[in-house]
């Protein structure tokens, strides 16, 4: 399978998932770029889908589905589906509620398309209020091997990375994800967000001494999720 990135709104992004003929949009609010990517390579577009159903998501749903006769696939029927299948090949499907309870993430060979669960850089906000929840949600993902790459829903790369260096400013890892960083072309790999992600990291022990240094909770793993949570 293939990845395309579209940049809209500023800082969303959103993705088409396409094999040599058929193609599925994932939170495709840049329509008319789609639409042209999509008339330039010959694909059809088969499925419209969403990470989460936040509007700045959803914008471009109906218009995809309008201009190309694709089959929109809700939410709740990916979660209960587990995969989409796209010329023999399968995109598996997460549940993964903290950011939303919607939240869902599509994983196929070696990239995630994460929306707002899991950013370059941070893990999204938890508006749920379910910290306990977002913490099986984020370590579903950190199941997954080290090289795969981090797709995201929103670029939001210096704010966190200002964030990671502020709370470990001697982190050697900081320069080099700096540098690889292009807002044309926004991916991490796992392994780089396990160097520089301090909300991936709860378990790291220069996190727990610096969170011990705060005076905040971590003798336990949820203890120190919540903590890291606390302070990004």
């Amino acid at each position: 399978m293939n990845l395309k990135q579209f940049r809209y709104s500023a800082d969303n992004l959103g993705y088409l998932i396409y094999g040599e003929k058929t193609a599925v949009a994932v939170d495709g609010g840049d329509v008319e770029a789609i639409l042209s990517f999509i008339n330039t390579t010959g694909l059809e577009l088969k499925y419209v889908v969403n990470t989460h159903t936040h509007p700045d998501h959803t914008t471009g749903n109906r218009d995809l589905v309008k201009k190309t006769g694709a089959e929109f696939l809700a939410i709740p029927d990916l979660i209960k589906k587990k995969v989409i299948e796209l010329e023999g090949e399968k995109i598996n499907i997460y549940h993964t509620p903290g950011h939303s309870e919607d939240s869902i993430v599509f994983h196929v060979d070696d990239f995630l398309v994460a929306g707002d669960t899991l950013f370059n850089g941070k893990v999204g906000r938890c508006f749920t209020g379910d910290l306990k929840g977002f913490l099986s949600s984020i370590k579903k993902l950190l199941e997954l091997p080290d090289q795969t790459l981090i797709y995201a829903g929103h670029d939001y790369v210096e704010e966190y990375i200002d964030t990671a260096e502020s709370i470990e400013p001697d982190n050697p890892h900081i320069a080099g994800y700096l540098e690889k960083y292009d807002p044309d072309h926004v991916v991490s790999t796992l392994a780089d967000e396990l160097n520089v992600n301090p909300t991936l990291r709860f378990n790291d022990d220069k996190i727990i001494a610096i969170l011990k240094k705060k005076g905040l909770p971590a003798e336990t793993e949820y203890d120190r999720w919540k903590s890291v949570m606390s302070i990004v």
